[in-house]
């Protein structure tokens, strides 16, 4: 746009009114009121997240051994730091409604020009009328851009509007009906530029203009929003929290759709109190809002791969919630408040951080699905044992060095994975689980497994194997597991099998390479499950065979002996007589 003024438009009432309607039609289109409310609560929260990084910079206390200078330049670095992100964070907030201000500047404008200008003219021709109805439709017609000017017209020539403005930089007279707020007419609207949401997303350079009604709004809410591939912006995230909140939207997928520098959500996240599914997976935020306690009809969050190290303690409210996604995070802790999800039923906390569970944990009496893999735990809590539903129970990749022996009162369980820590003993209450099915405690220090671990008679697969030189025998009643199918032993001290073993008619799959057997032989042991099982059988057949003549020998002398004394006694009665 060109700096110079034409004085040509200034040259009659005609000229004069044609400049006015130009100059409102080269403003873009004028954001929705979602917007400018997304757009206003983003801006409070960029500030709320400036104010708490430089706190928590405040709050840090300089060791000894740092120079005081070097200390306070780390300081000011991040202060710097945060007050950089925030006016990043905000830009297209304030842009918009800076935008939103200049309309309603513009908009009154009009409305003090149409009372300037006569309605009809002695002259031949009447002087055209000029209305907001009319400027607005030119605007529509219109495709040009504000140019960077436009934010200046509305901080310089509408200064003293600004002041009757309240902090959110449009007038109060935006949200009414009457005079105040621009009228439109049916066929601007019809003329209107594309919805500001497109198949879901927010369309990257549309706006509904204002005065367009709920309904024309393309807004997905049954099939849910966030569906197309496009990145958002913050500001775009926010407009979309807005109007999914006043179509009652069901179901929001975020997955791997925000920008890669949003790091945090908008409070405006509350507003969806009708949401059932939410997913914001594989994105890059480090902080939830409290305002996430309020989503009270959730039953499915998804929030895997993204960098967040705590959750808020409204968490607990999350009172419907069934499947809760944690993974790939970088939590250290869990709040006590996880308790309070009664309803919950599979919860995925493994790849983070953590180093404890709380106990709470217990009172998840429906609990059936608990991934802890991939973490720094030393222990589970003995509140384990309360989760009586639980189904699915992994706890690989840790530091346990034992598994509490409240996991016997687990009598739901049907999965068990403890691979990959420092186990050296399973605790004899296992045998309580009559609905086991998998047990993988290898790569462990197993030393042995219970003699009773054989009552677990509905088990299926068991892997022991990878304890190296620590586990050298199975129980001998390994037999009693009719039901098994797949047992891995391999990388072990094993020399024999138990003569239990042939009675494993159901399996089918046996590892047990890289142990020192001998009973059965190697060689018999690679040729698969079933060869090894018909060994054992024939070796304790065997070994029956060639005991069952001793005992014949055993039995005759026995007789020889007690029949030598009956001789004598009866040689001693001859002579006698």
């Amino acid at each position: 746009m060109g700096t110079a003024v034409d004085a040509a438009a200034f040259g009659s009432v005609d000229a004069v009114v044609g400049e006015v309607m130009r100059l409102h039609r080269s403003l873009p289109p004028r954001p929705a009121l979602e917007e400018v409310e997304a757009a206003e609560a983003l801006a409070h929260a960029a500030d709320r997240e400036e104010r708490a990084r430089i706190d928590a910079v405040a709050r840090l206390r300089r060791p000894p051994a740092v120079p005081d200078e070097l200390f306070g330049v780390a300081q000011e670095m991040h202060r710097a730091l945060a007050a950089f992100q925030c006016r990043e964070q905000k830009r297209d907030a304030t842009r918009l409604l800076e935008l939103d201000a200049l309309h309603a500047l513009f908009d009154d404008l009009i409305q003090r020009a149409s009372q300037c200008v006569p309605s009809s003219s002695n002259s031949t021709r009447a002087a055209p009328r000029i209305t907001a109805s009319a400027a607005a439709t030119t605007s529509v017609a219109s495709s040009s851009s504000a140019s960077s000017s436009a934010s200046a017209v509305a901080a310089n020539s509408g200064a003293d509007r600004y002041s009757s403005m309240g902090a959110n930089g449009f007038s109060a007279a935006r949200t009414g009906t009457g005079a105040g707020r621009v009228s439109m007419d049916d066929s601007y609207l019809k003329k209107a530029k594309a919805p500001v949401w497109n198949d879901g997303v927010v369309a990257a350079t549309s706006h509904i203009p204002r005065g367009v009604t709920a309904n024309s709004v393309a807004a997905r809410v049954d099939d849910g929003y966030g569906d197309n591939s496009e990145k958002m912006s913050l500001i775009k995230l926010a407009s979309m929290i807005e109007v999914a909140a006043k179509k009652g939207a069901r179901d929001l997928n975020l997955q791997g759709k925000l920008m890669n520098d949003i790091e945090w959500l908008p409070d405006s996240i509350g507003k969806l109190t009708g949401l059932v599914t939410l997913d914001i997976s594989e994105n890059r935020i480090l902080a939830l809002p409290e305002a996430m306690g309020r989503l009270s009809s959730l039953a499915k969050l998804d929030l895997h791969s993204n960098r967040i190290s705590q959750l808020p303690e409204s968490f607990g409210d999350l009172c419907n919630l069934i499947c809760l996604d944690l993974r790939g995070n970088q939590l250290t802790s869990l709040p006590s408040s996880l308790g309070r999800l009664v309803k919950l039923e599979e919860l995925d906390v493994s790849a983070n951080h953590l180093t404890s569970l709380p106990d709470s944990i217990g009172s998840l009496a429906r609990l059936k699905k608990l991934i802890v893999e991939t973490n720094n735990l030393d222990e589970l809590p003995y509140t384990i044992g309360h989760c009586v539903s639980l189904v699915e129970l992994r706890v690989g990749y840790n530091h346990l060095k034992a598994l509490p022996e409240a996991v016997g009162k687990l009598e739901s369980l049907e999965i068990l994975s403890v691979r990959y820590n420092s186990i050296r003993g399973l605790p004899t209450t296992m045998a309580s689980l009559t609905k086991l099915k998998e047990v993988d405690a290898s790569f462990n220090e197993l030393e042995s497994i219970p003699e009773n671990f054989c009552f677990v008679t509905s088990l299926v697969k068991l892997n022991v194997g990878n304890n190296f030189a620590d586990l050298q025998s199975l129980p001998r009643s390994i037999g009693n597991l009719e039901m098994l199918e797949e047992l891995d032993i391999s990388n072990n001290q094993i020399r024999l099998l138990p003569d239990s073993f042939g009675n494993l008619q159901r399996l089918r799959v046996l590892r047990a390479e890289e142990n020192p057997l001998q009973v059965p032989p190697r060689d018999v042991a690679l040729k698969g499950a079933q060869a090894a099982v018909q060994y054992m059988a024939e070796h304790v057949t065997k070994k029956a065979t060639r005991s069952q003549p001793m005992k014949a020998k055993k039995t005759w002398a026995q007789f020889c002996f007690f029949s030598r004394p009956n001789k004598r006694k009866h040689d001693r009665i001859d002579t006698a007589s």
